[in-house]
């Protein structure tokens, strides 16, 4: 039977699907209704001083049929009165008692977390996030982003809180970094009970291209906004994987956020070592229905795997995610075409001579139009078979009998790698390559 309870450091949960710290965290009725969809817990929208917000505040990049690939908000955090978001994380707890309610916090001097912190305990919140990501107007103020930017300033503020707090802290990341491990050992030395990330990236979406002001546009003009959605799960994903097999921050749960839209993406993060996924720009694009395709596919996942709890796979992937130097040299794929499958569109071809290797042939007959491998010039790249647009018709097949294992650290201890610009031992060095002028014969 499989079990989705989690206990994220201490914060119980009736499962792993959160609700990021956003605009459908911004009030006790959106919260209420996430949990009657199925949602398990809620970051609560940034509590801090009031704000201002502008009118015109989301933007979005499109991506041939996909609306809001990526999405870009420059909103702010909370614009309501402290004592009205505590009244109703009080309301929510009383109707959820068994869900996360998680209150995100974003101040500034050490008085100012220590009675927000004591604000939201005795509302009944479950747990703390600290903001130290949002990369838009919060930072120029020396919040958010701003924070999360210095690891020294982290590390002091995280011990503040946990000094003051008696629930558990989650300490959010940004991604707006050079090294993510720098906040993230930062912030386990501050005393942290986990981390989360990422928050959203720094970005400016487009320009419009009649007023020249970069989108959205507020009265003419316009400021970079945080970047989230799809376009992002490659990066958080990245960044999760670095601190989950740090030796220093492996040990800390960590709430995985960025780009999470379907079971696939939940099962993924979990799988470099998040315990909990919090969403946001799906929501805000399909509605809080879409956990119930979240819980069904996870379910279904975890029964064919043979899991009980997401704890038995947590973390699973991170021993196969190793540096470049540690890929084995040795193992060779190269395409292969199914001519049933093929419908002639060439498009492999395309994506093979001009941005590739030359490996993909047509025939002469321009009747046939089904192309050909050339398989002596493949060096197993996937371009072909991730353009290809019928599913399953381009694959990689495995050539190599397995017996076989060289990498790059090891050529490098045998002394057995390039050193000079006209090495023999250039991986490339017997590579066909066609003539330049060879280029010139497509106009014929």
């Amino acid at each position: 039977m499989v079990d989705l309870s989690i206990n994220f450091a201490g914060i119980k949960a009736p499962n792993p699907f959160w609700l990021a710290s956003a605009p459908p965290t911004n009030s006790g009725y959106q919260i209420m209704k996430a949990f009657d969809a199925g949602w398990g817990g809620a970051v609560w929208k940034t509590l801090g001083v009031p704000v201002v917000n502008v009118s015109s505040r989301y933007g979005s990049v499109n991506y041939r049929n996909t609306r809001m690939m990526g999405f870009n908000n420059i909103e702010l955090i909370t614009d309501r009165p402290l004592a009205d978001n505590l009244r109703e994380i009080e309301e929510v707890k009383k109707y959820f008692p068994d869900h996360a309610v998680i209150a995100s916090l974003m101040v500034e001097s050490k008085a100012e977390w220590e009675q927000i912190i004591k604000d939201v305990e005795n509302a009944g919140a479950d747990g703390i996030e600290l903001n130290f990501g949002c990369p838009h107007g919060m930072c120029e103020r020396g919040m958010g982003s701003a924070v999360g930017q210095e690891p020294e300033v982290l590390e002091t503020i995280v011990g503040w809180v946990k000094n003051a707090a008696t629930i558990p802290v989650i300490t959010k990341l940004t991604p707006n970094i050079s090294e993510i491990t720098d906040p993230g050992l930062a912030a386990v030395k501050g005393g942290t009970d986990a981390i989360s990330l990422i928050n959203t990236i720094k970005s400016i979406v487009g320009i419009d291209l009649d007023t020249y002001a970069p989108l959205p546009i507020v009265d003419g003009k316009g400021t970079n906004g945080g970047y989230c959605g799809p376009a992002v799960k490659p990066i958080a994903m990245h960044m999760i994987r670095e601190l989950a097999q740090h030796p220093e921050i492996s040990k800390t749960p960590i709430s995985g956020i960025g780009g999470v839209e379907t079971w696939r993406d939940v099962v993924e993060f979990i799988l470099l070592g998040a315990t909990s996924v919090q969403v946001c720009t799906a929501v805000m694009h399909y509605g809080f229905g879409i956990v119930r395709e979240m819980e069904a596919g996870l379910r279904q996942f975890m029964e064919e795997k043979n899991y009980k709890t997401i704890y038995d796979f947590a973390g699973k992937a991170l021993p196969n995610v190793t540096e470049w130097k540690h890929l084995n040299l040795k193992h060779k794929v190269i395409a292969e075409i199914n001519a049933d499958k093929c419908i002639g569109c060439e498009l492999c071809y395309i994506a093979c001579d001009d941005g590739a290797h030359q490996a993909i042939a047509l025939s002469e007959d321009r009747t046939i139009r089904i192309p050909s491998i050339i398989e002596e010039n493949c060096v197993g790249c996937n371009l072909c078979s991730l353009v290809c647009p019928v599913e399953d018709c381009i694959t990689m097949v495995k050539k190599d009998d397995g017996k076989e294992h060289l990498t790059w650290n090891e050529r490098t201890l045998n002394d057995d790698i390039p050193v000079t610009f006209d090495d023999d031992r250039a991986g490339g060095k017997h590579h066909f390559v066609p003539k330049p002028t060879d280029a010139l014969k497509h106009k014929n």
